[in-house]
């Protein structure tokens, strides 16, 4: 059907490309652009576009106010804010995936959220357990948070995963596992054993795909992997030539859909990418000088990444290397006073038009 100058899939993938507020502001326009815009055709049509440009979003807390914005800081956008304001409740990011983010409200423990903070939809969390987490009652704190979103499904995990700990005592092996499922609007649990540590940035960093949460361990020995599908934990051997200490610090990102790991030394950062998935074969795609911003490199840690750029998140900045030219540049500095490291509340993102619902 052609309508008026353009035909109709050359106006959908026009607005494809617009960023979400302009997509809602178009709605407004015609009836017809209103029917393009709802469709489901065009969702799958957006994400497909986002999900391939991945930005950096960063927790700005307000120590007057009490209240937290995102900063997002895109390779091609420059830097916007996104308020959390529809919430009505003081939280903090513990994940993000293809454009959602699973929240939890830092008054209230054991509540989660998960949103898009672009289309400014939230979805309130069922109670994971029946009794509050607190001190007397630690059993199954969630030492690690992923949140797994389906964008062909259109649906979504969230998992809380913890060691079991009774009070006054020590975290035992017996690893609590329970994952939400947002079709069915329910928790499941089931128990494994593990042993694996984390810092805080092995935390941050979980990156789904393949079906399947992975974190990188404190040790650095290998990729903790959790098959959703089949409630497995697994675990995959990194490179050879990746190792943890004298000097070296290792981080998990994606890469254009593949899992990667970043080795950063003094002078040079490798770039991993796991081309078989099932093999467990890397390949070295990248080695670069770090002399550029050597004074920066103990306290740089990389947030996100394509084919064409790195993201970096400093204590006061962040960073692009756009990798094609070699070339570093400043997408982002904290003016005033900033108590955290930004890269203590970075996080990669990638734009969608994700419901929550």
């Amino acid at each position: 059907m052609n309508s008026g100058v353009f035909p109709e899939e050359v106006i959908l993938q026009i607005l494809a490309r617009l960023p979400v507020k302009s997509v809602f502001r178009s709605k407004c326009v015609c009836t017809l652009w209103y029917k393009l815009c709802s469709d489901k055709y065009f969702v799958r049509l957006y994400n497909q576009v986002w999900v391939k440009k991945p930005v950096v979003l960063i927790e700005v807390t307000d120590s007057l106010e009490c209240k937290s914005s995102l900063i997002c800081v895109d390779n091609l956008r420059g830097v916007s804010e996104l308020s959390l304001d529809f919430l009505k409740d003081r939280v903090k990011v513990r994940a993000s995936c293809n454009g959602l983010l699973c929240c939890s409200s830092i008054p209230d423990k054991g509540v989660y959220y998960v949103i898009n903070p672009e289309t400014r939809e939230y979805r309130l969390l069922p109670k994971s357990r029946e009794r509050p987490v607190t001190r007397f009652y630690p059993d199954g704190e969630a030492t690690l948070i992923g949140l797994a979103c389906d964008l062909s499904g259109q649906k979504y995990n969230v998992v809380l995963a913890g060691n079991h700990r009774c009070f006054g005592q020590r975290p035992e092996k017996m690893f609590i596992c329970l994952v939400f499922d947002s079709e069915s609007n329910k928790w499941r649990k089931f128990v494994s054993l593990q042993d694996e540590q984390f810092t805080h940035m092995n935390k941050n960093q979980v990156v789904f795909l393949n079906g399947s949460l992975h974190w990188l361990t404190a040790s650095c020995s290998c990729v903790l992997a959790l098959d959703l599908d089949g409630e497995v934990w697994k675990k995959i051997k990194l490179p050879d030539e990746v190792g943890y200490g004298s000097g070296n610090r290792v981080y998990l990102l994606d890469y254009d859909g593949c899992l990667s790991v970043i080795q950063i030394s003094d002078a040079l950062m490798n770039i991993w990418v796991l081309k078989d998935y099932e093999m467990g074969e890397w390949n070295l795609v990248d080695r670069v000088s770090l002399q550029c911003i050597r004074g920066l490199v103990p306290g740089v840690f990389p947030i996100s990444q394509t084919g064409e750029y790195v993201f970096f998140a400093t204590y006061k900045q962040v960073l692009v290397y756009r990798r094609n030219g070699g070339v570093w540049k400043e997408m982002y500095s904290v003016k005033g006073s900033f108590t955290l490291p930004l890269w203590f509340s970075a996080h990669a993102f990638r734009r969608s038009l994700f419901s929550c619902h």
